[in-house]
């Protein structure tokens, strides 16, 4: 049986809390740009595929991809499950990661750790280490989910609600009420965080023009001194912007 790993990367160009945010800039690229770099070193992942909308305007996207040696896969705008089955199928997935492409700062150390715990499991279901799981501690957004494909065929088949349709982990997995979708169809898995960064109060999201800000000022200080970054680089940026960004007494 193949055991082919496929990540698969959701972006457009219509957010509408943030229009274009794939094409803003992190030190000098595209925040896509940036997203897929941190991927390509991950040791477990066989193929990754930057999954789009089949619009004209998101073609801009597919040349970011090209340019980095990373497979595209055009689909439906708003139908995620679609898009993501769609993709899995055309790329022979057996195992899909999921990773959104408004995370900037995955790190190919922590997926490849969720991609192993997964696969270690021998059994059908759905791991995390994207965000916060069963009390985990992991930061938001550097870490990556997984799900066997035929989970995502079913869920492809079956589910027809508009929300469900468009959030592809809630066909799983409910982050915000860390309920399960079916434990007994779907288990949920994941891996705590290691100690030195267990910090699930740091959100690494791009959705907003304030948390845009916020990471481009983590690229122009982080970057330039080291490509790769790590979650330890971040808590210390981070700890130190909040304390200087302290009201003074008196």
């Amino acid at each position: 049986m193949s055991q082919k790993v496929v990540a698969i990367i959701q972006a457009r160009m219509g957010s509408t809390r943030l229009p274009g945010k794939s094409l803003m800039p992190l030190a000098g690229k595209p925040l896509v740009y940036r997203v897929l770099e941190r991927i390509i070193p991950s040791k477990n992942i066989d193929q990754i595929v930057l999954a789009i909308p089949n619009t004209t305007e998101n073609q801009v996207l597919s040349e970011i991809a090209h340019e980095l040696g990373v497979s595209v896969f055009a689909g439906s705008e708003d139908d995620l499950v679609d898009r993501y089955y769609r993709a899995a199928e055309k790329f022979n997935a057996q195992f899909v990661v999921r990773i959104p492409a408004d995370n900037p700062t995955p790190q190919s150390s922590e997926i490849d750790k969720i991609i192993d715990h997964h696969l270690g499991l021998g059994t059908v279901g759905f791991s995390s280490n994207l965000a916060e799981v069963f009390g985990s501690r992991y930061p938001d957004g550097i870490g990556a989910e997984i799900f066997d494909f035929e989970l995502l065929q079913e869920s492809w088949k079956k589910e027809s609600n508009p929300n469900k349709r468009e959030h592809v982990h809630l066909n799983f997995f409910d982050y915000g009420t860390q309920i399960p979708v079916d434990s007994d169809w779907c288990p949920i898995s994941t891996v705590q965080c290691p100690k030195e960064f267990a910090r699930p109060d740091v959100i690494l999201d791009v959705n907003t023009p304030q948390q845009y800000r916020y990471m481009a000022q983590l690229y122009e200080d982080l970057y330039r001194e080291n490509p790769r970054f790590s979650i330890q680089d971040i808590i210390a940026w981070h700890d130190k912007l909040k304390l200087f960004q302290k009201p003074t007494e008196g």
